[in-house]
Formats: C-alpha cells, sequence, structure tokens
C-alpha cells in the first residue's frame, strides 16, 4: 500500500495537467476489478468512473493537486509528498476497499474519480453531464456518493459554500508627478480594504464567513500611475451566493469591475446514525454532483497537512480509512435498497 501511494505521488497531476495520473488510476482500478470508464473532459482530460454492476453507492474523490509538485518519501509513520493526503491518499484508501469489496462478492459500487477540483471542478461537471445526459447508460441514479477528503476519517455535517471571483481595476496611466489618475492600483487596494473590512455573515450550523484576497498585482512602475490592476479572492460562504455576491457588489467602486467564475451556497452533508460529525470551512466536488446521490463526507489524512510544503498521510489514517470504507459501502447499499422498497 505504502509503495504504491509513493509511485502515485511521484507522478505529478497538477490542476490541468493530470493525464499522466490518471491513466496510470484508470490501471490501478482494472486491477483490482472493476470496469473504467473516461469522461472527456477536454484538452486531453479526462475523469474516471469505475463500477462493478450497476452502482447505487459511489465514492467520489480528485485526482488533481495543487502546485507545486514535490517528490514522494515515507517513514515509520507517514507517507510524505504532493498529494499525500489531497487526494492521493483518499483514493488509495478508496481502491484497496474497493479491491477487497469486489473479492468479497459485493456488486452495485463505483468510483468516481475528477479531475480538476482544486480550480474550478470541470471533472465534476462533465460527470454531472454525462449521468444526466444518458452517456453513462446506468440502469437507475445512485443513491449515495461518499465524498472523499481529509478529514480524519470523521463524517462531515456540512461545508461552507464558496464564490471564487476577480477585481479588474483600471485607471488612467500618468507620470507620478502629475497624478491625473485615476490610479487602478489605488482603487483596486481601497476596495480590498472595504471587503476585508466587512462581515461575511453568521450561520448557525456553519459559523462565519471569510474573505481571502488571495492575489494581487497591478502597475508598471512607482513612479506610474497605475492603468490596470487585478486581485483574486475567494469568499467562504455562509450565505446563499446572491447574498454573497451582493456584499462584493457593495464594496466595489466606479473604477472597479467584479468578475464571479465559481459560486455556490453551504453544503450539507448525510451523517450516519451514532456518528459524531463537525461542520468544515474547505469545499469539495459535491456541489457539482447533484444527480449523483446524497452525498456524505469522509475521509483519511488531515486537512491541516493539506496545500502545504510538508504535505503527508498517516499510514495509520490510510489503514482506518479503507476499512472505515470497507464498512460503509454494504450499509449503504443496504439503506438503498431499503429506500427503492419503501418507494
Amino acid at each position: 500500500m505504502v509503495a504504491e501511494l509513493l509511485d502515485w505521488i511521484e507522478v505529478a497531476s497538477v490542476s490541468g495537467t493530470e493525464a499522466p495520473f490518471t491513466d496510470l488510476a484508470r490501471r490501478a482500478l482494472e486491477r483490482r476489478g472493476l470496469d473504467v470508464e473516461p469522461i472527456d473532459v477536454g484538452a486531453g482530460r479526462a475523469s474516471l468512473f469505475a463500477r462493478v454492476g450497476s452502482p447505487r453507492v459511489v465514492l467520489c474523490t480528485h485526482l488533481d493537486t495543487v502546485p507545486p509538485w514535490f517528490g514522494a518519501r515515507a517513514d515509520r509513520t507517514h507517507v510524505h509528498g504532493r498529494g499525500a493526503c489531497d487526494a492521493k491518499g483518499v483514493a488509495l484508501a478508496m481502491a484497496e476497499a474497493s479491491r477487497r469489496l469486489v473479492d468479497g462478492g459485493l456488486g452495485d459500487f463505483g468510483l468516481l474519480w475528477t479531475v480538476g477540483e482544486e480550480v474550478d471542478s470541470d471533472g465534476a461537471l462533465a460527470a454531472q453531464r454525462a449521468l444526466v445526459s444518458g452517456a453513462l447508460e446506468l440502469d437507475q441514479a445512485p443513491s449515495f456518493i461518499v465524498v472523499g477528503e481529509p478529514t480524519g476519517n470523521r463524517f462531515v455535517r456540512g461545508h461552507k459554500g464558496m464564490l471564487r471571483a476577480a477585481l479588474r481595476a483600471k485607471g488612467v496611466p500618468s507620470h507620478s508627478s502629475d497624478p491625473r489618475g485615476p490610479s487602478a492600483v489605488h482603487a483596486l487596494v481601497g476596495c480590498c480594504a472595504r471587503l476585508i473590512g466587512q462581515d461575511w455573515g453568521q450561520h448557525p450550523v456553519f459559523g462565519a464567513g471569510s474573505l481571502n484576497v488571495g492575489v494581487i498585482a497591478g502597475g508598471v512602475a512607482d513612479n506610474v500611475v497605475a492603468g490596470e490592476a487585478h486581485a483574486d479572492l475567494l469568499v467562504r460562504a455562509v450565505e446563499g451566493p446572491k447574498e454573497v455576491e451582493a456584499r462584493l457588489r457593495g464594496g466595489l467602486s466606479g473604477e472597479v469591475e467584479l468578475d464571479v467564475h465559481v459560486r455556490y451556497g453551504p453544503v450539507e452533508f448525510l451523517v450516519p446514525e451514532g456518528e459524531p460529525a463537525e461542520v468544515v470551512a474547505f469545499g469539495t466536488d459535491a456541489p457539482y454532483l447533484p444527480a449523483w446521490g446524497q452525498p456524505l463526507l469522509m475521509g483519511p489524512g488531515d486537512i491541516a497537512d493539506a496545500h502545504t510544503e510538508h504535505e503527508r498521510i498517516a499510514i495509520g489514517e490510510l489503514e482506518r480509512g479503507i476499512a472505515r470504507y470497507v464498512d460503509l459501502v454494504p450499509a449503504l447499499l443496504e439503506r438503498a435498497v431499503a429506500q427503492g422498497t419503501r418507494g
């Protein structure tokens, strides 16, 4: 298990460049006895749908990672490297659980592994279109989809929504000794200051909303009034997309425009009876896969290790994650059958 995860990490799959790792992942699933079908995303990229029978339960995670890529190593307790916990370790736990389930004779479950989750979830959107259009030729839509992210193998009650956007400011370039302007940089900085100081809402379950200005750039020199500037921002939302966008637009000036890329509201997940659950701030592919069944969220790894220069996953976490998925899939299949019978 550790050796295979090390091999997976060594194949870089930063968002947009997933194709070599997708091919490796496809072969790994086929070796475990699943039928694998690519879902075209365009530009030579594909998500993967693997199945045994007609899936009523689907395990879902993503194949892409954030940059920069760095290689793998292991010690006695952890596997280290980009994607170790977000989310190649999760994918390996799902693959190993699937092997055990197939060897045990279980059918009617599947795996959906997407590309692009770290950027715009285009792999999930392609999977949603393929299912709704009938391109996947399923007898019926799945009843449950288990989204895998590093949650410490604990179930999650919900996660905040997200709004990704760009602010674009236009100014009038001039010599800084005669600043006729307006300056695009000054307008943008003023807008960002207003937004950073703003309240982003409160929710009894999801807590406080927040805004992060992650990128800001513009201008050409310190002695030139800037003609252009832009900023990329992300809101962790506890309100609906319309309310969040209205808050953003309320902080704009005449020189600054808003370009929204991604937006969705808070997401609630099914939690099995008797399981403790928490609320998280990070996002997932779940909002883009409504046709794939009622969502659950659970996987091995610690989100505090994701997207960092020390990304890692505990080997014990991986083993517990496999066992959790092995127990969860049959329980959800039984629940799906019972719901179908009542229906």
